[in-house]
Parts: structure tokens; sequence; C-alpha cells
């Protein structure tokens, strides 16, 4: 296990390297009125008259007439465009991202007396570039500035601005802030005789033409202090956005007027506005744009998170798990996590020797912070499964508490002397913040208090006692909220708070427990990425069909997973080792129905296809679970690929709103293997695949079902394509061998 931090680029030019030798694939052309420099795949324009800039991709994407701009709490709204004075200057650079050429534009001359210079970065070795603003007051040395709400790229009507997107079926992609709520990844599109549509994507979104993924991604690759929005309208002209904002100082209260997808839980779920940038100068984040095939641009975009803010990695097989929240009451509120015969699942997970072939399997007993059993029960259970080759997991959340709503003066904060009262974060009413609202509720924490520092020293203790080596942290986002107060001042963010936490808490838990503990993010912000191992690609997973099947909660399916997966498969391998799309479940979730066969298969390749970590959440006191596991977590191959699992590419990604999804991936190889997935009741699934998309060779394949290794067709030498199909409500995976 590892963990790298390079801080390789600052907000200004001092960060960069200036090479005396000459950097490939670039040009810079200097006229009376404007300024062109190109590089790689991109190029960008300066207008020194109006000081707008214009993007242009080679792929046909083109951002016309972008300004940067800061609101500022004394001086008020200063963009670009209404300066006076706009001089630009380009340079060769080089550092840990790669080569290229920089641009420089400065703009003054305006009432406030600000300066706001923006930065460019084309690569030549990359097809992204990286851009960002600062803005000083007079010479930068003496006056502060302050201001919740930064932009480094605006594309604005008044502005004359434009984001245009090729192709006959664009899209744009909008985000959910974390993966709380079962919010959806949403694929917007222009339809005719529709309203324009508008919303707000977090940290990240895309175009992109939804026939051969060619668009644009964009979005921050630095979240140590701001939470980025990117604000954007559709015209009604097909494939234009005409108004377009990267901006800084994201902060949305949850509406239960509006759909939850469109603002309705969504968003940041803050209860205060976004804290404030002070000083001398306000930076802007840094933001990734890239054009091209948005696959490749969405790997990019990770791995370029990851040049900047670090990441773990993971030596040895990927661990495989058991979670008792799926056989008992949600949260406790039945008073137990643990079934009274655990022992009898133990027992029976040890039957299975594949599932045990690889990592020494973990039992977790989910929201063990709950005190709902002591530390010498758990550790006592710990003796037992130890003999059987297992270890325990445990759970606990380090940013907030549940409690009564009645009772949070009189209440202690678990190994400590503080008042939940004294440690909670405040609204813009001084008030309480309850992230999770109710009677018995959830209380967000401050993670610069000491409180929260013995807190999680008590946990983690609690931890090395029974000899966990998995920690599963959940409601993450309570400690990344807003708040009107903190113990730190300092700490004027929420995401500057979270980080805070987070570092805090990697640092004790390596102290404490050793740097052999493998970390899985629950509910959670996709970013800051480097504190953990893996991440839940969306809220709990139920197992069952769809959303609308019947008998079935209207959340939790597999395809609501699997549909936001589809635009996430990038973060295994770039964000995180691996993925987590939560536990499979071989008969029932909980109290809910029975699953069929052939959801519990479906499942399980979805898992494989976002390269997610093998959980599980079956009671196997019940002989069906029993049985089926027999079937399928004891399958040889399963338990193979699971022992290293990676994330395929799809081929076909969730489109729109219908449940009625047919999804296509596959992860190239020796042997290709191939995912098909049929969320359709009533139409079969039929898929043509062609070998230029897969890379395979020209010779002749076998396809062979994975389960099985059964033949189930062939590709003769030299047939440029071939097709599958999977019947309505099912899924298939294939692997391709060469015959010779």
């Amino acid at each position: 296990m590892k963990f790298s931090k390079r801080p390789v680029i600052k907000y200004l030019m001092p960060c960069l390297l200036l090479l005396s030798g000459a950097v490939s694939a670039q040009k810079v052309t200097k006229y009376d009125d404007s300024l062109v420099v190109s590089a790689g795949e991109s190029s960008v324009s300066v207008n020194y008259k109006t000081g707008r800039l214009n993007y242009r991709f080679s792929n046909g994407v083109v951002m016309n007439n972008t300004i940067a701009y800061v609101n500022e709490l004394n001086d008020g709204y200063i963009s670009t465009s209404a300066c006076r004075v706009h001089q630009a200057a380009t340079g060769e650079f080089e550092n840990d991202f790669g080569k290229g050429i920089r641009i420089i534009v400065r703009h003054s001359g305006n009432d406030a007396g600000i300066t706001l210079t923006q930065q460019v970065l084309l690569y030549t070795d990359h097809q992204y570039l990286l851009t960002n603003v600062t803005a000083i007051k007079g010479d930068g040395t003496i006056m502060d500035l302050e201001s919740r709400d930064i932009c480094a790229l605006a594309i604005l009507p008044q502005e004359k601005g434009q984001l245009l997107q090729p192709g006959i079926e664009p899209r744009f992609l909008d985000v959910p802030f974390d993966n709380d709520n079962w919010s959806h990844i949403l694929e917007r599109k222009w339809e005719q005789g529709k309203p324009a549509f508008t919303g707000i994507s977090y940290e990240f979104a895309s175009t992109y033409n939804n026939d051969d993924f060619s668009g644009l991604v964009m979005g921050s690759i630095s979240h140590d202090f701001w939470k980025t929005g990117i604000v954007y309208r559709a015209s009604s002209q097909k494939g234009v956005i005409d108004s377009l904002k990267i901006y800084d100082g994201a902060a949305t209260a949850d509406n239960p007027s509006l759909p939850p997808d469109y603002g309705g839980n969504d968003g940041t779920h803050d209860h205060a506005p976004h804290g404030t940038m002070k000083g001398k100068s306000v930076n802007s984040s840094i933001i990734y744009l890239c054009g091209g095939d948005t696959r490749k641009g969405f790997v990019e975009y990770g791995n370029a998170n990851a040049i900047l803010n670090g990441r773990l990695s993971w030596k040895g097989y990927a661990p495989v798990y058991w979670n008792s929240f799926g056989v008992e009451g949600v949260l406790g509120y039945e008073g137990r996590m643990m079934p009274k015969d655990i022992t009898k699942i133990s027992d029976f997970i040890q039957t299975l020797p594949n599932f045990n072939k690889y990592a020494k399997p973990v039992i977790s007993i989910d929201s063990y912070d709950q005190s709902i059993y002591t530390t010498s029960l758990l550790a006592s259970f710990g003796r037992y499964i130890e003999k059987k080759n297992q270890q325990l997991g445990f759970y606990f959340i380090p940013f907030a508490n549940w409690a009564w709503r009645n009772n949070t003066d009189n209440t202690k904060l678990a190994g400590t002397d503080y008042n939940l009262s004294d440690v909670v974060l405040r609204d813009s009413n001084n008030q309480p913040i309850w992230f999770k609202d109710g009677d018995w509720g959830c209380l967000a924490l401050d993670p610069t208090h000491p409180a929260v520092r013995q807190f999680v020293i008590h946990r983690l203790n609690e931890a090395k006692a029974i000899g966990a080596k998995f920690i599963k942290i959940d409601f993450l986002t309570a400690g990344a909220l807003e708040s009107t107060r903190r113990y730190d001042p300092n700490v004027r963010t929420g995401l500057q708070a979270y980080n805070y936490g987070m570092k805090m808490l990697k640092s004790l838990c390596d102290s404490i427990m050793g740097k052999d503990i493998f970390i899985t993010e629950a509910i959670s912000p996709i970013f800051p990425s480097q504190y953990a191992h893996t991440r839940f690609v969306s809220t709990d997973v139920y197992s069952h069909l769809r959303d609308d099947e019947p008998g079935f909660p209207h959340y939790g399916s597999a395809e609501g997973s699997l549909a936001n997966g589809s635009h996430l498969w990038w973060v295994q391998g770039t964000l995180w080792p691996y993925t987590n799309l939560d536990v499979a479940i071989m008969k029932n979730f909980e109290k809910n129905s029975d699953l069929s066969e052939k959801e519990v298969k479906l499942r399980l390749f979805a898992m494989m296809s976002m390269g997610s970590i093998l959980g599980d959440g079956s009671d196997y006191r019940v002989k069906l679970a029993a049985d089926r596991a027999n079937i399928y977590l004891n399958n040889p191959n399963i338990c193979a690929y699971f022992s290293d699992p990676k994330a395929f590419t799809p081929l076909k990604f969730a489109d729109g709103e219908t449940q009625d999804q047919q999804l296509a991936f596959y992860l190239p190889g020796t042997e290709t293997l191939l995912s098909l997935f049929n969320f359709d009741y009533k139409k079969q699934f039929n898929q043509t695949w062609r070998r230029t998309d897969l890379g395979l060779g020209n010779g002749e394949y076998i396809i062979k079902d994975f389960l099985t290794g059964q033949p189930v067709g062939k590709i003769e030498k030299g047939q440029d394509s071939f097709a599958l199909n999977v019947p309505a409500a099912d899924a298939m995976m294939v692997k391709l061998v060469p015959s010779n």
C-alpha cells in the first residue's frame, strides 16, 4: 500500500519550469488583435480587445468568447471582459503532468483596481489542457481580497459565448455532488418542441455525442478548498450550450419542492453559504478540459487528479467481504446488526474453497459504532473466525453522529468529554445541522474540533482491539458541509475541513492500526479521493432489477447502480485501486422480496464490469441463499476475476431517464471479456461488436460463456463484426478466446 502526493502545479507562473529546447507539435501565432496557440489536440486564442478566450478541439468542439471572473465581497463582480487592458504572453514549460506551452493573460484596468490573471497550459503529450484564474488588488502586497465565487471559465449570453457540441445525438452529462439519496447521473438531451434544459453539475461534467462518445470532459482537479459547480443552460439549437460557468463556491441546499435529481437532493446539501477565500490573492480551482473520445478523456481526468492530489494503492489480492447490513435492520433500528447465530454464516463461508482461495475473507458487522455490541463480544467473534482464516471488518461514521433529536444537549460524543452540542456544525441561524433529519437523526460534526480527533482515535482503537483489517466509513459528506462556526477559524470552507478530517483519519489509522488497512467509503463526495482504496459507486444496492419492480423499494436497484456506473467506470485504477458496488445478495435484502436467480447473476456481472471488490450480504442460514452461493460465489472464474478486478470500458452508456437501459461493456486482454445488460422487461437486446472497437486481431476467436467456459459461438478469421443477443430482463458475460 502506498500513498503518494506530488504538488505539481500552483496557481501562478513560478510553478512552471521554462525549457530551452523546442516542444513538438506546438505553434504560437501573433496577430495585431489576437494571439493563437496550438498544442496537441487543442488551440486557444486570446482577443486583445475584448479579453475573451476561444477554445477549439480537434474533434470539432468549440467554446467561443469565454471569460473569467471574481465576485469580490466588497468590490462586487469583476470579469475579465470588463477590464480595459488585456496582455498575453507565452512560454514553454514542463511539469509532472507533461510538457507544452503556457499562456498567461493579465486583465487590468477597472474601477476596483483588481487584476485577473488567467493561466492556460496546453500539453503536447496529453489531449487535455488546464486553466485557472487568480485575482489580486493593486500590486498584490497590501490589500486583501475575499470571495466565495470565482470562476476560471464562463460562457455567457451577454458575452456572446457559446459551447458547440457536434454530432447527431448531443448530450450534456450532469453529475450529483455525492452518492447519497440514490441520486442519478443525468444525460440531458435536446428534444424538439421541448424547453431548453438547465441545471448544475458538481466537480465535473461533459458534453458528448451519444453515437461515438466524441465530446468534451470538463472539471476541477483541485479539491482542497472549493466545491466546484458547473451551471449550464442549453440553447434551443441542438448541440449548443449558451450559458456555462465552471465556478468555485457551490453550496446548494436540498429542496423538497424540486425533483430529487433536479435540485431536490443532488447538490451539496448545505445549510450555510460557501466559506470565503481571503488573502492577498484569491485563486480558482485548476480546471481540466479535454476534447476527443470522452471515455479516454475521463481516464485522463482521473489520472490528472491523482497526479495533483495523490492516490492510494493496494498490494496483494483485492479483499472479499461479507457484510451484515443486508441481513439485519437498517442502521440498527431494531437493535441488532449481527444475527445471533452468526457463527453459522462464518462456518458456511469457510466451505467455499474458491471464495477463500485468494484474499482472507472479511466478516464485517455494520453500524457497530452505535454501541449495539461491545468490543469484547466482537473480539470474541473475531477469535472464532480467525480459526477459519477469516478476519473482522469495522464500520464507523467519523464526521456525524446518530442521536435522538430531543437529547443532544445531554449526549456525549463517544470517547470524549464533549457534548454533541459542542462539536456540531452550525447553519445560517447558528442551529445544529442535521445531515439526516428526523426524531432519530444524524448530526454533522466539525472535523477540525479536537473532540472529533478523540472520537476517531476511540473508534480506531476499538477496530484495533477486534483485529479489524477492513474499515467502512460512512456519511462522510456531513464533514464537508459549510458552517457558520468551526473550532479552527483558519479552516474556512466545508471541503477544506473535510480534507483536514480525512487526512487526520488516514494518518491516525496508519499509526494506530498499521498501513495495511483497507478503507472503503460509503456515502461520500467523489473528491477528494486520495484517502481511501475504494468508494461506493452509488448508495446501497438492494439488487432487484429495476426501481419500478413490484414489491421492492423504488431505489437501490441494479439498474440504478449500473446506469450511474456506466459513466463512472474510469474511477477504478485512476482515483482508487477498485470501486465498490456494494454487496451482492443471493436471496433477499433484509425484509424485501426474494430475488430471481437472473437478478443474482446480473448483479455479479455488474460488479465485475465496474471493477468492484466482491462483497456479499446474504443470510446463509437460509438454504436457497447457500445453494446459490455455491453456484456463483464459489465459481472459479468469478473468484479469480475478483482477486484483481478491472473495470470494463463502456461501449454503450446509460442514456435518459428510462429504466429500459441496454448497456454494453468490454475489457481488453488476452481473452477479451464482454458484458451486456438488458433492463428492458419486453425487448431483446441485440448488440453488434466490431473488431476495431475491441482491439481484436484478425484471427479466429471462440466465444465462451464466462461462468461455464462452454463455447457459445465463434468469430471467423477476417470477420469484421459479430452480434450477441440478450433476452429481456437478463445479462450476459462472455470471453473471446483466440483459437490458435
